[in-house]
């Protein structure tokens, strides 16, 4: 049995070597840079009109920088691993505000909610960017990160397995009709790759255990995936009957502690997940957003002791959710980069997304064919 621990967190491929091997030996792209750009920005205009037509979102303006003290900033999972850019800020202040780079807006979000005075079944869509220096660079892992970062205020008895899955099939459907837009303008990108699949498929973590009981996470996905290649995977974070979670969640945003019937009738855990589809050209699992319905104080408490994290509960977002001045959501991050990199076909994240990549990953990508933006 393969270790089960090596990526339960700190996503990438992790040596360069690994990287030479599963990229594409035989790549030619079905756009030009600039013909890149062009289905790019055709792809984003399209997704945030969906968004917010189909999950009743109004776009708005997101933080680059929060204080280390507000508790907001994302800390991606909970065992440490990834931890933001810090720096002070404030020419003059006495005591200078200790600043972070967000790694994602996801509890700013929820806070914001209440700003905006969003009621239920109203929210917001951001294009959120973000730095995560903590990740190994491959072709799908970027430190520079961008996100439609949106969040739907809920009310309690829309916390239910059912309304998750409606508002993931609605995502879904806005990523489909904008791969149906791009591919109209660039017919090329049809050429000797299965069509975006339709349907979305749902299985739960568990579930997908029992299939694979003696595999770790990404075998587990790569091997669904192979035969199911656009799947939603339910309940990430709950720890699984092999002792594991099927990867670490941070505790205090998604709901994975939640009981949710299944359609067996068999009780699950866990109201958040992540579609995961199958990428043809690089022929590899493929993470396009994770997102859920958030915490509530009791499940809050329950996470962060689970997580060994009860000091946290004294930071003032995490008070603001025990006073009810926080409202009931639902939310997620849907990876800009890596969307436009599945519709349009592209071998490496930094052919539609400008940041810093290892001399080393350079020259393995351009013996094949493949030339990112620097």
């Amino acid at each position: 049995m393969t270790d089960k621990t090596a990526d339960l967190s700190g996503p990438g491929i992790s040596t360069y070597e690994e990287v030479a091997k599963l990229l594409p030996t035989d790549y030619e792209s079905a756009l030009s840079p600039m013909e890149t750009m062009d289905a790019l920005f055709l792809a984003k205009d399209t997704i945030e009109a969906g968004l917010c037509r189909d999950l009743n979102l109004k776009m708005v303006q997101v933080p680059l920088i929060v204080s280390r003290d507000s508790g907001v900033n994302d800390m991606l999972d909970r065992d440490g691993s990834r931890t933001p850019v810090e720096f002070p800020a404030g020419l003059g202040l006495d005591e200078p505000i200790v600043t972070q780079v967000v790694q994602a807006a996801t509890k700013w979000k929820r806070t914001a909610l209440a700003q905006f005075g969003c009621e239920v079944g109203e929210g917001i869509c951001t294009d959120m960017k973000a730095v995560r220096k903590d990740y190994f660079l491959d072709h799908d892992h970027s430190a520079y990160v961008d996100q439609w970062d949106w969040e739907r205020r809920i009310s309690i008895e829309d916390r239910t397995l059912d309304h998750l899955r409606d508002t993931v099939r609605k995502i879904w459907g806005v990523l489909v009709d904008a791969g149906r837009v791009v591919a109209d303008r660039y017919p090329a990108l049809a050429d000797g790759h299965p069509p975006i699949p339709e349907e979305l498929e749902f299985i739960h973590a568990e579930d997908l255990l029992d299939m694979y009981p003696d595999l770790p996470r990404k075998q587990r996905e790569t091997k669904l995936l192979q035969e199911h290649p656009a799947v939603f995977i339910v309940g990430i974070g709950w720890p699984l009957d092999d002792g594991y979670p099927h990867e670490l969640r941070a505790a205090d945003y998604d709901d994975w502690v939640a009981e949710a019937v299944g359609d067996d009738g068999r009780i699950r855990h866990g109201l958040n997940g992540d579609i995961l589809v199958w990428n043809p050209v690089t022929q590899r699992r493929h993470e396009l957003t994770s997102m859920g319905i958030r915490v509530t104080k009791e499940s809050l408490v329950t996470q962060l002791e689970m997580a060994g994290l009860m000091e946290d509960l004294a930071l003032p977002y995490h008070q603001a959710i025990m006073n009810d001045e926080i409202p009931l959501s639902i939310g997620g991050g849907i990876g800009q980069s890596r969307t436009y990199m599945y519709l349009l076909r592209k071998a490496h994240l930094g052919e539609v997304s400008v940041s810093v990549w290892p001399d080393e990953l350079i020259r393995i990508c351009e013996e094949r064919n493949i030339f990112v933006l620097r």
